[in-house]
Parts: C-alpha cells; sequence; structure tokens
C-alpha cells in the first residue's frame, strides 16, 4: 500500500538532549507544532474520506494513518484508492476486527517508531474537527508540561469523570474555554503525548473497545500525567458504532472489569448488583431504560466478566446483528 512521505513534516529537535527517566517532563526536544494522526476505520469509506480532507485541512496536522480494522475488501479498496495519490496519508489493513484501543495501538506504535513529535492524535473514522481545532488543541497543550492526555469538546457541556463504582460517567463541565481537568479523555479526538505513552504503555487490549480511555488515563495519573479536556476545541461525531448489542456488553463487562482493575473486588461486586438491579428495573419499567438497552446483552456481558472473558464479544453477541 501507499506509504507516508515525510516530506514537509517538521522533525527537527533543539540542541538538548530528552530527558531521562519515566514521568511528566516537557519534551521541548521533539516537535510541538505539528501532530500525526491515526484514524481508526470500519467499513465507512464515505465518512472516513471526509474526516481524511477535514484533517488535511488542518495546517499542523503533518500525517495520518488509517487503521483498518477488517472491513470489507470494497471498504478497503475505496480508501485505498482515495489516498494513494496523497504522500502524507497511508492504509495499515489489519484484516480482521481488533476493536478500536488494538487498532490504535497499531497507529500509535507506527507513529512512536518514527519519532519527532510531542503529540499524537488519535480519532475514529467518522469524527470531524472544526477547522483551526488541532491549532487551538497544540496551543492550550503547550502550556501543561505535565499533561499527559487530552481530548476536545463535543459539545455536551460535560466532563469525563471517574467513579470507583460505577466507572466513567459525566459531570457538568466545570469551564468554558481552555484546559479543563478530567478523568480521562474521549476517544472522539483524542491527543496523547509521547513521553506519556512511552511511560505507561498503550491501550489494555483486552478491552477492545470502550473504556479503554479511562484505563490508560488512571494508568497515566498513577505515573503523574495530566488528563483534560480541551474546552471550545471542538469536534463532531454523531454516530454510534456497532449495534446495541454490542455496545451494551461491550460498555457493561469493560466498566466491571474497569472497576475491578483499579478499585477492587468489593467496588465491582458492588457494581455488579447494581447492574443486576438496573436490569431488573429496565424489564419492568421501560421508562427507566437507558438509550442503550439490550437485556440478553448485559446478562452475557455480567456472566463473561465472573468468567474472565476478556477481547472481542462472542459470536453469539455478535448475532445480534453487525459488528462495530
Amino acid at each position: 500500500g501507499p506509504r507516508l512521505s515525510l516530506t514537509g513534516c517538521a522533525r527537527t529537535r533543539c540542541a538538548q538532549n530528552p530527558p531521562e527517566g519515566p514521568g511528566p517532563h516537557s519534551l521541548r526536544w521533539v516537535n510541538s507544532s505539528s501532530v500525526p494522526v491515526v484514524l481508526v476505520h470500519w467499513n465507512q469509506p464515505a465518512a472516513c474520506l471526509r474526516t481524511i480532507e477535514r484533517f488535511r485541512d488542518e495546517p499542523e496536522v503533518c500525517g495520518i494513518v488509517v487503521v483498518d480494522n477488517g472491513s470489507e475488501p470494497d471498504a478497503v479498496a475505496a480508501v485505498a484508492a482515495y489516498i494513494d495519490d496523497l504522500p502524507t496519508v497511508e492504509l495499515l489493513d489489519l484484516g480482521r476486527n481488533t476493536g478500536f484501543g488494538p487498532a490504535a495501538n497499531r497507529g500509535y506504535q507506527l507513529w512512536l517508531a518514527r519519532e519527532g513529535w510531542e503529540w499524537i492524535a488519535l480519532a475514529p473514522h467518522d469524527a470531524l474537527p472544526e477547522p483551526g481545532a488541532i491549532g487551538a488543541a497544540l496551543e492550550i497543550l503547550s502550556e501543561r508540561p505535565r499533561a499527559g492526555l487530552a481530548s476536545a469538546d463535543v459539545g455536551d457541556h460535560a466532563t469525563p469523570v471517574i467513579d470507583a463504582y460505577f466507572g466513567g460517567i459525566l459531570a457538568p463541565a466545570a469551564v468554558a474555554a481552555g484546559w479543563e481537568p478530567a478523568d480521562h479523555p474521549h476517544g472522539t479526538l483524542m491527543f496523547a503525548r509521547r513521553a506519556c505513552l512511552t511511560d505507561v504503555g498503550l491501550f489494555d487490549e483486552r478491552y477492545f473497545a470502550y473504556c479503554e480511555e479511562a484505563d490508560l488515563a488512571l494508568r497515566a495519573r498513577a505515573r503523574g500525567w495530566e488528563c483534560g479536556l480541551l474546552r471550545g476545541v471542538m469536534v463532531e461525531n454523531p454516530y454510534l458504532s456497532g449495534t446495541t448489542a454490542v455496545v451494551d456488553y461491550l460498555q457493561q463487562r469493560n466498566t466491571l472489569l474497569l472497576v475491578h482493575e483499579h478499585f477492587g473486588t468489593y467496588h465491582a461486586f458492588i457494581r455488579l448488583m447494581t447492574g443486576l438491579i438496573q436490569l431488573i428495573r429496565g424489564a419492568l419499567h421501560p421508562r427507566h431504560r437507558p438509550a442503550v438497552w439490550h437485556p440478553r446483552a448485559r446478562v452475557r456481558a455480567m456472566l463473561d466478566f465472573v468468567r474472565g472473558v476478556t477481547g472481542p464479544p462472542p459470536s453469539d453477541v455478535y448475532d445480534e446483528g453487525p459488528r462495530p
């Protein structure tokens, strides 16, 4: 496939040596004025092409790798044909649906191996940043030497927080513009500092999709990195990928995994009991059902958590509809 040309991408380092040892540092030895992008794609070539063009319109974007997560051959071919003449865009075809986190990791690994940039941006195939968003993000981040992870603003006036019993939830926004501390970033448009990823590692691939950003953020914050939301740096992502069954399964199972891994067995037990109560309540009173609701998938998620099942959803959950 087409390979990424680094022509035009500023890669100069300052004369000073890089800092030694792990932990938060202000890495002025790598380029902080441009950013490479990882786009995770699955079977939405038209949306992916729009997203490629939107990022290419941002002068700070110096390269894009599209990581295809096992799309149908026609979808892969459409993306490959489109980017064939684009020297700063390349396609990495994984050949199967590995999940959002694992696919993002393959893109991260590519850019980390090439070096030269302080930040790496990550987005799904249908994320559309507003014009000027990348430059605005880098400007805010340049003032936060301890920032390790950050995400753009989706316009919901909410801030991601992590509860020890309920996992990732939303709280009302606390600032109108600029940096807002957050417990974790979201993956709609996420910025990761090279030194942070090198220090704490990449996404835990057991999650497949959903909650992997919260897990990464908890690990980063434990190492002294800051996480935040870039209020006013707008990105649009109106679509929910995957069927209701797959999304509900992953959200339920992975929340239990997250709580258990970071807060312990007692907290996970309380979360499991709460999930059972919510399941019974939703079955008896439809008005209390959340927007994403699939009872069979929820039951399977709870059982699989107890069994220690991680990674892709099982085939009987996929049988409820197309894969994410």
